[in-house]
């Protein structure tokens, strides 16, 4: 009986951390003002016919603080890692010469800034509601167990206490992320 509570506070407290982690991976790919490989993770390249991230066909680095060089494994690609970079929606312009790719990152203005803050703020909702929904669906986990009489009623309740407690600090994680997010977006 007591297992299967457990079972379920580590199921949720697990599908709230990859909430999190998503939203992690998310607001790194948010462009803010430095140049950061993981800004091109969404892209891909025609490789013999299949799209293939682009961090699998070539190698990216940060150049300075506003540059990426993308150096392919095969020259040959070059052309393409380009127009997948102009056809994806992050709004950067490549140059490419006959070895690598730059992409120089514009310095964001004031506007663009609010609008990636804002950007920051809907996904850190969209992680909010999914941490509240896999609590929901935990609770309705734990009522089942109490109708079905497998737990105490007393246990369904300090089980819910604890769901609440681990939503909240999974939230305030979000938080904190989010924080730090929009700090990092705001900084001149």
């Amino acid at each position: 009986m007591a297992t299967r509570v457990e079972e379920i506070k580590s199921d949720a407290d697990e599908r709230m951390g990859k909430s999190v982690e998503v939203l992690q991976n998310t607001f790194g790919r948010l462009r803010t003002g430095r140049a950061n490989p993981s800004l091109l993770d969404g892209i891909q390249v025609p490789y013999y016919g299949t799209p293939t991230p682009l961090n699998q066909v070539a190698t990216i680095n940060v150049e300075d603080a506003r540059t990426l060089a993308i150096s392919p494994w095969e020259k040959s690609l070059i052309p393409e890692i380009e127009k997948a970079i102009l056809k994806s929606d992050i709004g950067i312009t490549p140059s490419a010469s006959s070895d690598l790719v730059r992409v120089p990152l514009p310095a964001l203005t004031e506007e663009n800034r609010r609008d990636l803050a804002k950007q920051a703020k809907h996904e850190a909702e969209h992680a909010r509601v999914a941490i509240r929904n896999i609590r929901r669906d935990a609770i309705h986990d734990l009522r089942e167990l109490g109708k079905e009489k497998e737990i105490a009623e007393d246990d369904e309740h300090r089980a819910e206490g604890d769901l609440q407690k681990l939503t909240d600090k999974r939230i305030s994680e979000v938080e904190k992320i989010l924080a730090s997010k929009e700090a990092d977006l705001m900084e001149i």
